[in-house]
């Protein structure tokens, strides 16, 4: 197996914006994408260094099963990615327009990060203490 056997699946009113959107703001590549009816996204896939997530837009089967933040009020999570520059990606996101929640900082147990909101509420980390790597403790 490549790449990390757990993979969050979101959902998004917009799945097209939202696959447009997280690849320019956040550097996600686009792995696969299948068209749904009416041209919505029936589920894509997006990389990021050896990580993946899958999502799809609200009129899926699946999407019955779980809801937004922007239809809930409350994000249930949020998503960490271990990222090389933090300065960098931050400074990216924000002039694509992410609202950022918490400005890049270094963290005591080591590493820096930033967190951020995207267009339909979900709240992304990125930094570059990657748990992969950390001494146990």
């Amino acid at each position: 197996m490549t790449g990390s056997s757990v993979v969050p699946t979101l959902r998004y009113r917009d799945g097209r914006d939202a696959i447009d959107w997280l690849c320019r703001a956040f550097g996600f590549a686009v792995k696969a994408v299948y068209e749904g009816p009416g041209g919505s996204i029936a589920h894509a896939e997006l990389t990021h260094g050896s990580g993946m997530i899958m999502l799809g837009s609200a009129e899926t089967e699946f999407s019955r099963l779980v809801t937004t933040p922007a239809e809930s009020g409350a994000p249930a999570g949020a998503i960490y990615v271990v990222v090389p520059d933090v300065d960098a990606h931050h400074a990216n996101a924000k002039a694509e327009g992410a609202e950022i929640v918490r400005a890049p900082r270094n963290q005591d147990y080591g590493g820096r990060d930033y967190t951020a909101r995207d267009p339909e509420g979900y709240i992304w980390s990125f930094g570059t203490y990657d748990p992969w790597s950390a001494p146990q403790a």
